[in-house]
């Protein structure tokens, strides 16, 4: 992968799943019927013997997926998000979470992106019902450079993970030299007026965001929060101290995601003037992906709207 050419976060994850197949003989690998969707048919072409096609059982498959994980084995469960953590979100509970085990669940199919499969299929709460759940890891990829290093790390963290993969191509943001971490963010731009916290496909539009303000002589800091639990606190406190204004980004519902934990630092630590931009307690519809990003104000436009917000409300408070 290159920098500025776009591929689909799913993509990059099937083709790391192969990767870290050779790697590791104890990688196994489920999947709910739609594994030419969530791209775990690379897997199951070049590894049969370690694929499981569960079947339009989503909740059998978690539970397997934890059987598996007692065994000995490393499972990584796949279908798409809304299915993953809302049909199947008490065997996560009960199964996976409240025995603390090594399942990886990567979900594909997120957000408004997903486009005309709709309102059904459009997952904005996924992040939330998985955040809350204790021992769970929330990662959300920002383009295929990060979602291959995501995938490597998770396999080498200890507990069950999520990890929210897209339909889209996004371009790549990520250089070779690179080093992804659990629970810490990367800063592309400190910023001096304001900070634009950002997650998965949100962090490429903050990117634009941020040269369409310098343009109009408005310093915008771009911070890319892939792992939104355990959140990297220090770099919330480090952004609201510098700037004072805070606009966190994300293809996802404002209430339970990246902005709820966002806030949550900021309310008890550091204060500073905050604007969420992300879904506003609505369901998805159906449409082209990227009129629905500007239907739902997920756009680089909207964030630059965001920022001008955030700094107003900064030098009233001042």
């Amino acid at each position: 992968m290159t920098q500025g050419q776009k591929i689909a976060t799913r993509d990059a994850y099937g083709d790391a799943l192969v990767a870290l197949g050779k790697k590791r003989n104890d990688v196994v690998v489920l999947d709910a019927d739609l594994s030419g969707s969530t791209k775990t048919s690379k897997f199951a072409k070049a590894f049969p013997e370690r694929f499981f096609n569960i079947g339009i059982a989503e909740q059998d498959m978690m539970g397997t997926a934890a059987g598996l994980a007692i065994g000995g084995k490393l499972p990584f469960a796949s279908t798409f998000a809304v299915f993953a953590t809302g049909r199947a979100w008490e065997q996560i509970r009960q199964s996976i979470c409240y025995p603390n085990l090594s399942v990886k669940i990567v979900a594909s199919h997120a957000g408004v992106t997903v486009g005309e499969d709709g309102g059904s299929h459009q997952s904005l709460e996924d992040i939330a019902v998985m955040r809350v759940l204790p021992h769970m890891t929330v990662i959300v990829p920002a383009d295929g450079v990060e979602t291959t290093l995501a995938i490597e790390a998770v396999a080498e963290h200890k507990g069950p993970c999520y990890v929210r993969t897209g339909r889209n191509k996004v371009p790549v943001l990520f250089g070779p030299d690179y080093q992804f971490r659990i629970g810490k963010a990367h800063v592309f731009h400190e910023g001096r007026d304001a900070a634009i916290i950002a997650t998965g496909i949100m962090v490429a539009e903050a990117l634009k965001a941020r040269e369409a303000l310098l343009a109009e002589g408005i310093d915008a800091g771009v911070v890319n929060m892939s792992t939104i639990k355990p959140l990297d606190e220090g770099a919330v406190k480090a952004a609201a101290k510098r700037c004072g204004a805070i606009v966190t980004a994300e293809e996802h519902s404002i209430i339970g995601g990246l902005g709820s934990a966002v806030a949550e630092v900021l309310a008890e630590a550091t204060p500073a003037s905050l604007v969420r931009v992300g879904v506003k307690d609505q369901f998805g519809t159906s449409g082209e992906s990227e009129g629905l990003m500007s239907h739902y104000k997920l756009s680089a436009t909207d964030l630059c709207a965001g920022v001008k917000e955030a700094i107003k409300k900064k030098e009233r408070r001042s």
